[in-house]
């Protein structure tokens, strides 16, 4: 396992954590503002319906953005001074008490900079849980605050012994914005998930909700998961969410949410992953690395209403490039990490090899609309450049409560993907055999996929022209391979869409990809 937090995490948060800001206790209404009236040893009656209700009264009052002024050394903490504040394990809540889960609060400071509300629900009982420098130890550069200075918690992680009976490994974390991220066993973190997504994307610039509060729910003896409430606020939405935690081969983490509009949200993602991608085989020209890869994700994979199995390999385009794929009622969709050979990528530290895939699985119907893909332009591997969610659609209302469940796995495989599909296992490309040309190839490999003479290609482009298509047996692992070359000339982009059929009927996956100038 690897922590929590390195140098391209907190990089790569800067853009979702500008500008954010301290909780204002006098926002809250009903269990919030009754719990710290009381003080931080009171325990007051907790529901989610209640919390429903104080969310649907924020969301029919105007947005205050909340401000915080954090006293020195700590207002401008470096990175090496925020990461020598540590958590102390021995402090853990629920620690020693056999319960299956450890929770660890993490510090302000840095880029993290806004406290969030804590409350630990016992017996029905909702109790505020006040900062304690004692929780931490302090680097040699940092002090520790002095007796009665608040500072805050700014998130939490999640500790279980999911990769041996004896080590509490951290498997889960949530911190800053309305991220959150998750490992299964054996692996490393990687991409995030959010709450949601608003306006991601739009030219008129992005809206980062914040989890305001957090209510974790005591687990019983020996449980194998774990729940949180959270209290969602935005300018334009209020929201309650319910996280169920259950780490494991793999982990999952269903998530209950519902909204309450502000402002008619026309541009809202579910279901929201955030990733990184740098390069890989297809588009390495602009990089001169050692390295055979490197990203968090490799493709994004659909298993739409209609039961079609979709790939399209990520890229890192010059331009920014987002893309919908439209269906009704998807059965799932996620950012994968497909290639799980430490060869494929070459690094010792990163270990991209173990970066977890995430998929959405939705619970219930989501009507229509399309899952949406951003790729950002980057020249460094420190950015999260990919975003991938559900937009519903119709636009969420003003007055309007939207709710939607989902489970979200974070594994090593894609659940439910079925043996007798084909899947992509590799997509290359090149030089075409002149000038104005590039050159495809793209392996196909399953267990059931029939041989080669038996096959039908299907390959198309929405712009310029295939020449020297092929399909032909791949010796060296069992499936076929497909190539292909685009003329490119004269044209600023085009949709590549390639199927393998047998007998009228869809045998692999449709593979799709984007190429641009």
């Amino acid at each position: 396992m690897v922590e929590s937090m390195d140098r391209r995490d907190f990089l790569s948060s800067v853009l979702a954590l500008t500008g954010l800001a301290v909780t204002n206790p006098g926002m809250f209404d009903g269990i919030i503002s009754a719990a710290q009236a009381q003080g931080a040893n009171d325990a007051q009656p907790f529901s989610r319906t209640q919390l429903l209700l104080d969310a649907r009264k924020l969301a029919q009052t105007g947005f205050v953005e909340p401000r915080l002024k954090m006293p020195e050394p700590y207002a401008e903490m470096s990175y090496d001074q925020y990461r020598s504040i540590r958590p102390k394990g021995d402090r853990a809540l629920w620690r020693g008490e056999g319960r299956g889960f450890q929770f660890e609060f993490l510090h302000t400071g840095f880029l993290f900079k806004q406290p969030v509300q804590m409350f630990v629900i016992e017996d029905g009982k909702a109790r505020p849980l006040g900062f304690d420098r004692d929780n931490f130890e302090y680097g040699p550069t940092i002090p520790a605050p002095e007796p009665g200075v608040d500072l805050g918690y700014s998130g939490f992680r999640v500790r279980s012994p999911i990769n041996a009976a004896d080590v509490w490994d951290e498997f889960a974390v949530f911190q800053g914005a309305t991220y959150f991220r998750a490992v299964g066993k054996g692996q490393a973190y990687g991409l995030s998930a959010r709450g949601l997504a608003i306006a991601t994307g739009d030219p008129r610039g992005e809206e980062f909700p914040n989890f305001r509060a957090f209510w974790i729910e005591r687990p019983g003896q020996n449980a194998t998961a774990c729940v949180v409430y959270a209290l969602l606020d935005s300018p334009s939405v209020t929201g309650v969410y319910r996280f169920t935690l259950r780490p494991g081969e793999p982990t999952t983490v269903d998530v209950e949410l519902t909204l309450f509009p502000r402002v008619e949200l026309s541009h809202v993602g579910l279901g929201p992953l955030t990733s990184m991608f740098f390069f890989d085989a297809t588009n390495r020209t602009r990089v001169d690395d050692y390295r055979s890869a490197v990203h968090d994700s490799e493709g994004v994979a659909m298993w739409t209403g209609r039961g079609e199995w979709i790939w399209r390999p990520l890229a890192n385009p010059r331009t920014l490039q987002i893309s919908g794929f439209i269906d009704q009622n998807p059965r799932g969709f996620g950012l994968v990490q497909r290639s799980r050979d430490f060869r494929d990528y070459g690094d010792l530290n990163a270990r991209y090899d173990l970066r977890p895939t995430a998929w959405v699985e939705p619970v219930g119907d989501w009507g229509q609309g399309a899952v949406e893909l951003i790729e950002i332009p980057t020249e460094q591997d420190i950015h999260d450049n990919i975003v991938a969610y559900w937009r519903p659609r119709e636009p969420m209302k003003v007055g309007q409560e939207f709710s939607a469940t989902y489970r979200l796995h974070w594994t090593n495989r894609i659940p439910n993907y079925p043996d007798q599909i084909a899947k992509v296992t590799d997509t290359r490309a090149g030089l075409g055999t002149r000038e104005g040309f590039r050159r495809y190839m793209i392996d196909f490999n399953g267990p059931n996929l029939p041989p080669v003479d038996q096959l039908k290609l299907d390959a198309s482009t929405s712009a310029g022209r295939l020449i020297n298509t092929s399909l032909r047996q791949n010796s060296a692992s069992g499936g076929v391979r497909v190539i292909f070359e685009l003329d490119v000339r004269d044209i600023q982009l085009a949709e590549l869409r390639v199927l393998l059929t047998a007998n009228g009927q869809s045998v692999s996956e449709t593979w799709l990809y984007r190429w641009t100038t």
